[in-house]
């Protein structure tokens, strides 16, 4: 044998030597052996491979078997070494010149051309080449980690996915069977269209899984591709993320079907009392439609020359619209259904509400009758509060005021006058005694009016007729605080309420 290019060995080093090459010996095989028993190795060799999975498999999956092939040279070679220190207690120069070949120099023949390192262009390929059995086992650590790293990966895209697929397939199928109780099919409903596209992902992603679980692994760093050898010791586990994004997205969507179609299906439960309520809300609307006709014949009939609107008829396009939505309920077509009740509710709403203006529009001319009969009523009470109400120019004008309000027709212009001038008459003329006396409350007469029950008399005089000319209520009449036109008919009859 040549004699060691390097320094020689002294017998302790020798044995330190041996002893640290022992452990990492006996460390690399229990690590091959737990990596044989890896359940990721086990379904990468069981599994039909394809796309990334299997390109990187065609070169990793060839380091397992080199492992132990390298692992047999260097136990072969540390056998040997050990058998050369064996022949002495205290070997001499020649021993120890020969163990520090063995044990730092090139001695470990091993098969050369296999793809455990790059290969120089140009270069000619070697059978066998002669390495230490540091550089041997720094070439076995780097096979161990590149195996470790795609068996690893895949066991943990296996690990993380296919349980969870399949039960939001499960899942999937449940919502599926719900949509089709609900009318909600492909090809007629988008929530249908939704679900069936939704099946078809899973599916394939199911299936890229199983073949392919490597295009779902995200590596913190760049993978070892043909031909290089990444660092890293025996130890090294590899470090990365399974990609969950299309599960994730799945599951959302999955999640935004089912709230719709238990909405849906909360329709189903609901819309007889909800069709009911739209029914009741034009019950109602038709009843205010008709009080406002019967309204405006009492308002034409009591009120002179006073332009009342016309009382609209009932919505018949809105009851088409709820025999549709009877069909619609009958035949179990809820997803159609859904939107037409919602619209039916807002519409009625608005039929009621748009009842309840007409009556008020209508019924105005008697509101404002009867808020001038109350006032007339509270300044009589003034009058007798004020001890005038013998006074012939009070008495005179209580009486035209009454008249005029419990006449029938009624001329509420003549009758917001009178009403005024009758209030006037209360007040005492300046430089009279009692002139701006104050009542039992504090005020004086053209404060708060009797008892304080509204706004001074003058003032409600101005505000009812500033309402009456805005409303339109007693056009053509008498003029304001006048007596009635020559020829006008006043039956003289005095009307209820």
């Amino acid at each position: 044998m040549a004699a060691s290019a390097g320094p020689v060995l002294s017998r302790e080093e020798v044995d330190r030597a041996l002893a640290r090459l022992g452990a990492e010996r006996d460390a690399v095989e229990s690590a091959l052996l737990s990596l044989q028993d890896h359940p990721g190795l086990r379904l990468l060799d069981g599994a039909g491979l394809t796309g990334r999975t299997l390109e990187r498999w065609s070169v990793v999956g060839q380091g397992l078997p080199l492992l132990w092939a390298l692992f047999d040279r260097y136990s072969e070679a540390l056998a040997s070494a050990r058998a050369v220190r064996a022949r002495k207690a205290k070997p001499g120069g020649p021993e120890l010149a020969e163990l520090s070949e063995l044990l730092t120099g090139d001695a470990v023949t091993v098969p050369g051309g296999a793809p455990d390192g790059p290969q120089r262009l140009g270069a000619p390929a070697r059978l066998v080449e002669r390495v230490s059995l540091e550089e041997l086992m720094e070439r076995m650590n780097s096979w161990y980690a590149t195996v470790l790293e795609v068996v690893s990966a895949a066991d943990a895209v296996w690990t993380a996915l296919p349980a969870r697929i399949d039960l939001l397939i499960a899942e999937l199928r449940r919502v599926q069977t719900l949509a089709a109780s609900l009318g909600v099919r492909s090809g007629t409903h988008p929530l249908g269209d939704d679900l069936e596209a939704l099946d078809a992902d899973l599916e394939g992603l199911r299936t890229e899984v199983r073949a392919d679980p490597l295009a779902l692994w995200r590596p913190a760093r760049v993978p070892a591709q043909r031909g290089t050898v990444p660092d890293g010791g025996a130890s090294a586990l590899p470090s990365g993320v399974v990609d969950t994004e299309r599960f994730d997205r799945a599951g959302r969507a999955l999640d935004g079907v089912r709230q719709e179609l238990e909405n849906l299906l909360r329709l189903r439960d609901d819309a007889e009392e909800r069709l009911q309520g739209v029914g009741d809300l034009l019950q109602r609307a038709d009843a205010t439609l008709a009080e406002a006709r019967r309204a405006r014949g009492e308002v034409l009939a009591k009120i002179a020359a006073t332009e009342v609107p016309a009382v609209p008829g009932p919505a018949s396009a809105l009851r088409e619209r709820i025999v549709l939505a009877l069909d619609l309920r009958q035949n179990g077509q809820w997803y159609r259904l859904a939107p037409l009740l919602d619209a039916l509710e807002d519409a009625a709403a608005k039929e009621l509400a748009r009842a309840r203006q007409s009556l008020t529009e209508v019924t105005q001319p008697l509101a404002v009758r009867a808020e001038l009969r109350g006032r007339l009523d509270a300044y009589k009470a003034m009058a007798a509060r004020l001890r005038v109400s013998e006074d012939p120019v009070v008495l005179e004008r209580y009486e035209k005021a009454r008249w005029l309000l419990w006449s029938a027709p009624c001329d509420l212009r003549a009758a917001a006058g009178a009403v005024a001038r009758f209030q006037q008459a209360l007040r005492p003329a300046p430089g009279e005694p009692g002139a701006g006396a104050a009542e039992p409350d504090g005020t004086g007469y053209g404060g708060t009016g009797y008892g304080g029950a509204g706004p001074s008399a003058a003032g409600y005089g101005g505000a009812v007729q500033d309402r009456i000319e805005r409303d339109g209520i007693g056009r053509g009449g008498a003029a304001a605080g006048g007596e009635p036109a020559d020829g006008q008919a006043v039956d003289g009859r005095v009307q209820g309420g």
